[in-house]
């Protein structure tokens, strides 16, 4: 009743404005070129007609390039896309996207994600680059106050930003921080949602100088009150300040971000009992098992400074160095479910995580010429060191039910007073890359190696003592090719591997304590790009091959090693642009045949992995309506077919389509641009498991949710 009321109130609101001329209020967009052409900072790639994505994006070592030279498949969705979509998380972003699903509840304390059927941000770990490198981003969670662009490039990147810290293959989401625009802006955005939950988000930019060469851009909100979720207050805040000088030669930037989550009953994820005899239906989206007494708080900061100078016209030298620091502090437990009737066992910890994050590069990106051959070539040297540290108390198992949760007495559960040090891992390397361009860039060969030291140590939390540990090297090449027989046709192919740490030998293992060599996954992959001026198309065709650990009987013996393989097979198809200058579409379909291709259980061989859907459709459109200048209405579909919850293939939960709704009205108050959206989430109310992750817990779908918000410059 509470939604209906809301979106009748912000309709009513939209239609009693008068009518103004659309271009009259655009909002305005970053568009700074400076720099070298062998530079970064300031080449911000342009926006692709009707302004959802970028022509292009972070391509890691390679530097910023146009989608169609670039030999992956790779989607860059703009801050109108944000804006639009009132996303105030990186997860609500990459809903948009086909290959990626996340595998976490959306009422919960982190975001974690599927790309390609493999996991990203699943860890204690962050697996989220930005401005290009790993271990600045938080760990747990990414607002959009401070995201300019988020960029998803899909495959193995371990040339092209390193190895991911949580060992993800399935590829690297990159957030392209804000900066000062050439024109001042000062907008303020105050949102609510079903619930009782709002707040205001301020961004200011400014530039001063004598040629305006100094930049700032600060962005600040506060969102809190009652969500959707049954029994659930979040409080959020979030502040970001980024600082850019552009000179003639030299330039740099700093950004500095801060934040603070607090949850009471955040939603958590399930996970069934050995031997559930099945997975039951999906509860209710508002009803929540969690207590109000159990709650989390996480508190992240985060810093990253790049520097430029370009030696000549077509030779510039870069570096970085960053780092962070994110603390998660939370009473709850994990649920367990017992029987398919959905009653469920929680036994409620007091942890405190403490996650600490180094980062640094430095190299040099040269343009030259052999003969008729073009090069650009980069060398690169980048070092990433993170420690965990982690403590918790455990209280007593309680019960309850997921579709009659009923109250649970709070327990005294202590926290932790000391937290140790439980592990700490340092990746460094160096790394060569050259694209070789002939008739007038139609034909591009990309090469590159990256030489990747891996060093992890896992200790005792008791004693500190090291429990098991890694110190070895890889290389992991690259081949990449692009053919542009046309203007408008690029057809694309590479050869790429990902690396990922070596899992642990159990103690039931022979070789227990033993940490395995570092994993080497390979992707190959054609595609083809079409770029029809105002409409892309993109269709690509990929394999990746992913090893595991497991135990292998030799003799008398288990011993633990690399004797397991992951393969996922896929075909993906993305549209994004104006068929219409009226009609906007995003979106595409993703096909995954993934399957246990190694195994030393006859029960799992050639079966499906857990978590991997074989289709995922995401198709998103706009329309400017000609009956009301300023009147957009826009729709999005998302279907995910069935997963499996077990690598025995006996427990599943069944797909899902959802349809979300929005409209947005843009108009003029007082001679000040003004817009009004009004989106609608799971329009339907639809009840589901909306994904499972990697070790097998499933997440709940949320429920119907109103979004309504007012944006306006001053």
């Amino acid at each position: 009743m509470e939604s209906r009321f809301g979106l009748t109130t912000a309709l009513a609101l939209i239609m009693s404005q008068a009518a103004v001329a659309q271009d009259a209020i655009e909002l305005e967009r970053i568009d700074v070129n400076t720099g070298s052409s062998t530079s970064t900072i300031g080449k911000l790639p342009e926006d692709y007609a009707g302004g959802q994505v970028g022509r292009g994006g972070r391509v890691g070592l390679l530097g910023n390039r146009d989608f169609m030279d670039t030999p992956f498949n790779i989607t860059s969705y703009t801050s109108q896309t944000i804006e639009n979509q009132g996303a105030q998380t990186v997860a609500d972003v990459l809903a948009n996207d086909p290959s990626v699903r996340s595998t976490h509840a959306s009422g919960g304390m982190l975001d974690s994600f599927y790309i390609r059927g493999f996991p990203l941000n699943e860890g204690n770990f962050g697996e989220i680059a930005f401005d290009g490198v790993y271990g600045v981003a938080p760990t747990y969670r990414l607002f959009t106050d401070y995201a300019e662009r988020v960029e998803v490039l899909k495959g193995p990147t371990a040339l092209l930003y390193g190895i991911s810290p949580n060992s993800s293959v399935g590829g690297t989401v990159n957030i392209v921080p804000k900066r000062a625009g050439d024109v001042d802006l000062t907008r303020v955005t105050t949102s609510y949602m079903s619930g009782l939950y709002g707040g205001t988000h301020l961004d200011l930019s400014r530039r001063f100088g004598e040629n305006r060469e100094f930049g700032v851009r600060f962005n600040g909100s506060y969102h809190g009150g009652d969500t959707p979720i049954d029994d659930q207050t979040r409080k959020v805040a979030v502040g970001s300040l980024g600082l850019d000088y552009e000179g003639e030669r030299l330039r740099a930037t700093l950004d500095i971000i801060g934040q603070h989550e607090e949850f009471d009953a955040p939603q958590r994820p399930f996970f069934p009992t050995a031997g559930i005899d099945g997975i039951p239906d999906a509860p209710d989206g508002r009803l929540n098992i969690q207590e109000p007494w159990e709650w989390s708080k996480s508190q992240d900061f985060s810093w990253l400074g790049r520097v430029e100078y370009d030696l000549t016209d077509d030779i510039t030298w870069f570096a970085a160095i960053g780092g962070g620091n994110s603390r998660v502090r939370r009473l709850f437990g994990t649920p367990t479910l017992l029987n398919s009737a959905g009653d469920v066992s929680v036994t409620p910890q007091n942890f405190i995580f403490d996650v600490d994050r180094t980062t640094a590069e430095t190299g040099v990106r040269a343009n030259f010429d052999t003969g008729d051959i073009g090069h650009t070539v980069t060398l690169q040297a980048s070092g990433l060191r993170q420690r965990l540290s982690r403590g918790s108390n455990n209280g007593t198992p309680q019960f309850t039910n997921i579709y009659n949760p009923f109250p649970r007495p709070e327990e005294d559960v202590p926290e932790p007073d000391h937290v140790p040090k439980v592990s700490e891992n340092t990746f460094y390397g160096f790394a060569l890359s050259d694209t070789l361009s002939i008739m007038d860039d139609r034909v591009q060969l990309t090469l590159g190696g990256r030489y990747q030291r891996i060093d992890t140590e896992n200790y005792n939390p008791a004693s500190g003592v090291v429990t098991t540990s890694s110190d070895e090297d890889a290389f992991t090449p690259l081949v990449g090719v692009v053919v542009k027989p046309w203007e408008n046709v690029s057809f694309y192919a590479n050869y790429v591997e990902g690396l990922s740490v070596g899992d642990s030998a159990p103690t039931t293992a022979v070789n227990a304590g033993e940490t395995l060599p570092p994993y080497r996954s390979r992707q190959y992959e054609v595609g083809t790009k079409v770029d029809l001026g105002r409409v892309a198309m993109t269709f690509s065709v990929f394999q990746i091959e992913k090893p595991f650990g497991q135990l292998e009987t030799r003799g008398s013996d288990l011993v633990f090693v690399e004797g397991g393989e992951q393969r996922n097979r896929g075909v993906e198809f993305n549209i994004f642009g104006e068929v219409t200058p009226e009609v906007r579409l995003l979106g595409g379909v993703s096909y995954i045949q993934a399957e246990l291709t190694e195994t030393n259980d006859a029960a799992t061989l050639g079966n499906d992995p857990i978590g991997v859907p074989s289709w995922q459709v995401n198709l998103g459109a706009e329309w400017d309506t000609p009956f009301l200048p300023g009147l957009t209405l826009a729709g999005n579909v998302i279907h995910t077919s069935k997963q499996f919850v077990n690598t025995a293939n006996t427990l599943e939960i069944p797909s899902w389509t959802r349809l979300d709704l929005g409209a947005r009205y843009r108009t003029e108050i007082n001679k000040r641009p003004v817009t009004f959206r009004a989106e609608v989430e799971n329009v339907f109310d639809l009840d589901y498991w909306s994904g499972v992750a990697s070790f097998g817990t499933l997440s709940q779908g949320a429920p119907l949710t109103v979004k309504l918000s007012l944006t306006t410059d001053f």
